[in-house]
């Protein structure tokens, strides 16, 4: 059973700095794995639906995206979990879409925001293999949410309303 680690929370400056790359000597290393595993554990814990390193005050591009049904998104398309270490969208549709969205990191807040559609993802996975993926509709959504974390932007800093 991998640790479950505390969730850095709105007004914490490591969720408002640029993550930094994960190095080539990084990849397929215990250090990645075992902050994957602790990644996963926690997000399943939480009931998330994706997680990104800041979260867990780790300043790194990794993230994980596991849309699928929970107590927080019922409605949530199953997907396969992927963990995506120094993601890039390499393009965004011009179609948005309006949804709801929460945050692990901001506790009991959920807020409408305007999303691409579809978004086309570059990443590496942990062990250093390059993937290029397009996902739509609510992954496409989570995989946006997640990559803002790196870059230090949550979702309440571009909303359309709050719930």
């Amino acid at each position: 059973m991998s640790t479950i680690l505390p969730i850095a929370q709105d007004g914490e400056p490591i969720l408002r700095i640029q993550a930094a790359l994960v190095a080539e000597d990084e990849f397929n290393s215990a250090w990645l794995h075992g902050l994957a595993d602790a990644m996963q554990a926690t997000m399943l814990f939480k009931q998330g639906i994706g997680i990104a390193a800041p979260q867990i005050y780790v300043s790194k591009r990794v993230i994980i995206v596991a849309s699928r049904p929970n107590q927080r998104y019922p409605d949530a398309p199953l997907m396969q979990e992927t963990v995506m270490v120094n993601p890039v969208i390499l393009n965004a549709s011009d179609a948005e879409c309006d949804g709801e969205e929460g945050c692990l990191s901001i506790a009991d807040t959920r807020g409408v925001v305007r999303r691409a559609v579809e978004v086309t993802v570059e990443y590496f996975t942990l062990t250093g293999i390059y993937q290029k993926q397009t996902f739509s509709g609510f992954p496409a959504r989570v995989i946006q949410h997640e990559i803002d974390h790196l870059n230090g932007i949550l979702f309440t800093d571009y909303e359309i309303s709050k719930k």
